[in-house]
């Protein structure tokens, strides 16, 4: 009998390396967005608009490909439809204002390795809310060599160790992955009795209708939509709705550590499409460095623990 794509080697590594490439492609093509809708840096209100227009498309998506699987796409009763409320309250709605105002602040270079804090803010959480996933040894480790990699990244370039940070810019992106780390531990709780993919919709849904009433609310505007402006904020909805479902169908029949490892593809993505599409520089020794840190670091915490031996 033989193996389902999805659970072959080759099947695992292609599909987990396409859902990183395209997590990793979001920030260039959010910075592209903001330049061909016309949206400034101080202009947060627009910011947010074009964030909730492309998160409530994500997960209408997510809830019309469910109910084609005909899964139920209803939450059970009203306590479990509160839950999904805050999920997407925070998790959509709260991180994304985070995450698009600092991206508007920052570099996609410097943007794609800061967001990587989230994997380690994940593990230390885990370590205080569960028993059996505390954080010693190579995981703690892993977790200082990340952070570290965080300071090195804003080391200024111009030959002096100047610290390079602003609250709006690399600020705002760390404390979003920091919420999304939160946000998905609850949601990782949610999901025992609710199916993934109809959850998930449901509260990038509810995430993308709150950040769409809060940018409309603040008179955010973006100039009308060009063939190539509306191809890429499709773009960004299917990005996140196909990542997401992938993600989940490889985590459903493969091990959590094995997939899990593959989070270090992310920065590299980021960091590479950000040079390409944006024409940032990498070649400073603090963008290099600080990707080699953060991507060793990631390897460590999310790397599953050796075997132990039997003696005699």
């Amino acid at each position: 009998m033989s193996v389902p794509f999805y659970r072959s080697r080759t099947g695992v590594f292609l599909l987990a390396t396409l859902c990183c490439m395209l997590w990793g492609s979001a920030f260039p093509t959010v910075k592209n967005g903001y330049a061909l809708f016309g949206i400034g840096k101080a202009d947060t209100a627009a910011q947010l608009l074009f964030a909730g227009y492309r998160f409530a498309l994500a997960g209408l998506i997510l809830l019309a490909t469910a109910a084609a699987m005909r899964k139920p796409v209803l939450p059970a009763d009203k306590r479990q439809a509160g839950q999904v409320a805050l999920l997407g309250l925070t998790q959509t709605g709260i991180q994304y204002v985070f995450f698009y105002v600092g991206l508007a602040h920052a570099s996609g270079v410097k943007s794609s390795i800061m967001n990587a804090t989230g994997v380690f803010f994940s593990v230390i959480l885990a370590h205080f809310l569960y028993a059996d996933d505390r954080l010693a040894g190579r995981r703690a480790l892993g977790c200082l060599i990340g952070f570290l990699g965080v300071v090195v990244v804003n080391l200024g370039g111009s030959g002096h160790f100047d610290f390079d940070f602003t609250l709006l810019g690399e600020g705002f992106i760390v404390i979003a992955a920091f919420v999304l780390a939160a946000a998905s531990i609850y949601g990782k709780r949610l999901s025992r009795d609710m199916d993934a993919m109809v959850m998930t919709g449901w509260q990038l849904t509810i995430g993308g209708l709150l950040l769409t009433a809060m940018g409309l609310i603040g008179g955010g505007h973006m100039a009308p939509a060009t063939p190539l402006s509306a191809g890429l904020l499709l773009y960004l909805a299917l990005l996140s709705s196909v990542a997401f479902a992938l993600w989940s169908l490889l985590l459903k029949h493969n091990p959590v550590g094995l997939i899990a490892a593959f989070n270090f593809l992310i920065p590299v993505f980021g960091v590479s499409l950000s040079a390409i599409f944006l024409g940032e520089s990498i070649l400073r020794w603090s963008y290099l460095a600080a990707l080699l840190l953060v991507c060793a670091g990631i390897w460590m915490v999310t790397r599953p623990a050796a075997p132990a031996t039997r003696s005699g």
